[in-house]
């Protein structure tokens, strides 16, 4: 278990002082909180990270205090070992043409050890919501096979249905893995490359 990753977000939350008034904000963290985190996901009102590293819990919960989001924080145990640019959204890691590889948080290192040696497009969000719709469909458009993983944190298939409202239009195949499903890497690799055509 990496403690790192709840100090950030010890660090990040803005201190009360009664000289100050309160942001109108309000930021959720929740450490390892699967159900949490299910049940904000469904609620279009909230804002959902969840960061794969400290720098990103951080920049996550001091982002949505600026702006005044309604937004949950899922802290996980496990942590990446460098932190990526992205604030929303998908950011690429690795280009491919037989299919999308989504990892949320944390499940970006295993995911990329699991898929070495695969010629997989892999995407990072440390967002769950809002979903990126533009960076899933653009990746998939480019790719020769419309088959996508989705490896999350919390349940499988957290993001399922936004995946199929996303490729609607797209004939397409989907794998959702989640935190819950306790893959280790080596059978990450296996059900990946099971689904793969």
């Amino acid at each position: 278990m990496n403690s790192d990753m709840l100090l950030a977000a010890a660090e990040a939350l803005p201190r009360s002082r009664a000289d100050v008034p309160a942001a109108p904000a309000a930021v959720l963290v929740g450490y390892g909180a699967v159900d949490e985190l299910t049940r904000l996901a469904a609620d279009s009102r909230w804002t959902v990270h969840a960061p794969g590293h400290p720098d990103e819990v951080r920049r996550a919960i001091q982002r949505a205090v600026r702006r005044g989001d309604r937004a949950y924080v899922h802290v996980s145990g496990d942590s990446n070992a460098e932190p990526r640019g992205v604030s929303e959204g998908f950011e690429l890691v690795r280009e491919g043409l037989d299919g999308v590889v989504a990892a949320v948080g944390a499940t970006l290192d295993p995911v990329l050890r699991a898929t070495s040696g695969l010629d997989l497009t892999v995407l990072y969000a440390a967002t769950v919501r809002p979903f990126d719709q533009v960076g899933l469909r653009t990746a998939v458009l480019a790719a020769d096979h419309a088959d996508v993983v989705l490896v999350e944190p919390g349940q499988p298939g957290l993001s399922a249905r936004h995946v199929a409202e996303t490729l609607v239009h797209v004939p397409h195949r989907l794998l959702a893995l989640g935190g819950a499903d306790g893959l280790d890497e080596a059978a990450l690799a296996r059900a990946v490359r099971d689904f793969l055509r």
